[in-house]
């Protein structure tokens, strides 16, 4: 399919994350009981006597499109000693037009007291959205005690929310307090201005978040000049609860369920404007591919919006897929005037659409809650006036962008076919343990949705883990230097192992939830399973490639495509921030689809094979250039699997068949 024999060798970090930059190294640190990990200045995974009490505390600069600073460290100084550590370093924050600067220091003691403070100065005026700490709490403390102090002095119980909350559930924060284990209390204290909480999980962070300035406040504001600008977080414990984390180390266990009245969801992929000639061309891969639906869009605000509709129809042909259209028709005008003329260009172009989702301009954009939106046309009238030009078609409710806005503006579930939304796993961070962790919060996600729709047929994507569109600001944001960025539609991992694992772990999230229908990505292009051609911005190892080429992924959409309306087993694993399953009966035959979710090896042990014979096909950095060649490259792969278990590399994919592969 390509000649990539006679291309460079690709380094392992891009075989991995498609990139040659690596995330940030971190350090950990103990004091004792206490340990944390210090990653660019930031603490992660701040634990006591081995039990998580807080994800995170960062200080964080975000500019006026809620892009987020890389701040330049410097002067960094670590003292460790028996029971205690000390951190001190200076960072700055700028870019071509606005410069910050700050000064930190962080300790930790053995008795789990832990300080974080900054002293930020600005040296121009300087324009942002939020500058100061965000803490972070576990998503797994949902449904727990919470306990608040409010800035006026104010004591109030109440509890991490369990169904996801669209507005902020906790305001005028000064300091809150939850029960890390059975009789040990973790107090979060914060200094230097008024916090408040916000539901993380809305944007698939899998955590709360509690952050400096109310939004109810204007952004962005302006720091001054030589203005000062102190801030501190500290943590204390109370209790004396006792530890209770097991020891890292050892292998996961996948262990094989019963068969379950869920089937496999149907999967597609979109079919972007300026992808279509690509797609086209990659005729071959795509019906390797074998997406069952297409999702196209057409912004009825632009010119030329269904003049593509042709080619879009010989595609779908191509591929042998149904056409979803998304139609997005302009604020203050009845939606009839912009689905009418939509639908005669279709019939026109000889096109069948098997669904469309039709948005007003104003949900593209992200309102918070409570604010006044626009509200015309209504959803009503959208609604009828899709079913009137539209009348063969499924007709879809909810958002083109993000669960966020889905959560906000509550979807009428009554008056469609169906309800969508997408997600982005870069919103607010983009190194790869947070994007990994984005799929802890999908069980949330479904199930808040299906709290709203009831029984309605969920359908969820395109998703991916760049950004379609910035609800959030004027755009998405460029990657000229094919970095880790956040809210960018131009990810490296998309082309690196880590979205192959990523991509099963979110559509084994969707298909256990009771998705109807998952579309990941798109076809081709930056969020794209096929490559085909070279583009703007750097792609290593593939821009050295002559022709076709396809990304780790395209095994894992494929593979999965397989399995389409089939039902489902049921896989449990021991360690699912490690690896994840997903699996599928088909007769005596069953299929099962491991991923490992991080940069390490591990050993994994499947359990329910007893007497079986397995065969394995396994998609790892050893295999990376074989993938990329070839369509055909997983059942090239295949060997049988002597014993059950698996040694699986960083990101590493395997799918393991089971029984009589000729069983109808």
């Amino acid at each position: 399919m390509t000649k990539a024999s006679q291309s460079p060798a690709p380094s392992r970090a891009v075989k991995l994350c498609g990139t040659a930059e690596v995330d940030a190294p971190s350090r950990k640190l103990s004091a004792g009981a206490l340990t944390v990990e210090l990653e660019n200045g930031q603490l992660r995974y701040v634990a006591f006597k081995g039990i998580e009490a807080l994800r995170g505390i960062a200080f964080l600069v975000r500019d006026q499109n809620w892009g987020t600073y890389t701040p330049q460290i410097d002067a960094l100084s670590v003292e460790e000693e028996a029971g205690s550590f000390t951190v001190e370093y200076k960072a700055i924050c700028e870019d071509t037009d606005q410069r910050l600067e700050y000064e930190a220091r962080i300790t930790g003691s053995g008795d789990g007291a832990l300080a974080f403070e900054t002293v930020a100065t600005p040296r121009s005026d300087f324009v942002t959205n939020r500058a100061g700490f965000v803490v972070l709490h576990s998503a797994r403390l949902a449904g727990q005690k919470l306990k608040v102090t409010h800035v006026d002095g104010r004591e109030e119980e109440t509890r991490f929310p369990e169904r996801i909350s669209p507005s902020q559930p906790v305001f005028n924060i000064r300091a809150l307090a939850h029960e890390a284990a059975p009789g040990l209390w973790a107090t979060c204290r914060m200094e230097g201005d008024a916090f408040e909480m916000e539901d993380q999980r809305n944007w698939t962070d899998a955590s709360y978040k509690t952050y400096v300035r109310p939004l109810a406040l204007p952004w962005g504001y302006t720091l001054a000049k030589g203005s000062r600008h102190e801030q501190s977080v500290r943590l204390t414990f109370t209790g004396a609860g006792a530890g209770g984390a097991r020891a890292p180390g050892g292998a996961v266990a996948i262990e094989l369920g019963q068969d379950l009245p869920l089937r496999m969801p149907e999967l597609g992929v979109a079919l972007p404007n300026d992808e279509i000639e690509a797609a086209s061309a990659a005729a071959a891969a795509m019906r390797v591919l074998k997406p069952r639906f297409l999702v196209c869009h057409a912004d009825m605000r632009a010119s030329g919006a269904v003049s593509q509709l042709e080619r879009i129809r010989q595609v779908g042909e191509a591929a042998a897929a149904k056409i979803v259209l998304e139609i997005v028709v302009p604020d203050e005008v009845d939606p009839s005037v912009s689905l009418e003329p939509a639908a005669a260009a279709a019939k026109r172009a000889g096109l069948t659409i098997d669904s469309i989702v039709v948005s007003s301009a104003a949900d593209l954009k992200s309102w918070q809650p409570g604010a006044e939106r626009p509200e015309k046309p209504t959803v009503e009238a959208i609604a009828r006036a899709a079913r009137a030009a539209f009348p063969e078609a499924k007709i879809g409710g909810g958002m083109l962008s993000t669960f966020t806005e889905l959560n906000r503006k509550r979807p009428k579930a009554e008056l469609f076919d169906f309800i969508t939304h997408t997600t982005c796993s870069i919103v607010h961070a983009a190194d790869d343990r947070s994007v990994m962790e984005t799929l802890e919060t999908l069980p949330a996600i479904i199930g808040s949705t299906r709290a709203m729709i009831g029984e309605s047929p969920y359908r969820v994507g395109p998703s991916a883990i760049a950004a379609r569109m910035n609800p959030y600001g004027k755009g998405v944001l460029d990657n000229p230097e094919n970095r880790r960025v956040c809210l960018t539609n131009r990810d490296p991992r998309q082309r690196g192992l880590f979205n192959a694992a990523w991509t099963l772990g979110y559509v084994a999230a969707c298909a256990y939830g009771g998705a109807a229908s998952v579309a990941m990505g798109a076809a081709s292009g930056p969020l794209g399973f096929i490559h085909h051609r070279a583009a703007e911005h750097p792609q290593p190892c593939f821009d050295s490639l002559d022709g076709n080429a396809v990304y780790p992924a395209f095994h894992v959409m494929a593979g999965l495509a397989n399995g389409g309306g089939r039902h489902l087993v049921e896989t449990r694993s021991s360690e699912p921030r490690k690896a994840t399953g997903l699996a599928w009966r088909e007769g005596a035959r069953v299929v099962l689809w491991i991923a490992n979710l991080t940069a390490e090896p591990q050993t994994v042990r499947v359990r329910g094979l007893e007497g079986a014979r397995p065969q394995a096909s396994v998609v790892d950095a050893s295999a990376f250039e074989q993938a990329v060649a070839s369509v055909d490259a997983l059942d090239a792969l295949r060997r049988p699997l002597e014993k059950a278990e698996l040694n699986l590399d960083a990101y590493a994919v395997a799918r393991v068949e089971v029984g009589d592969k000729n069983t109808p």
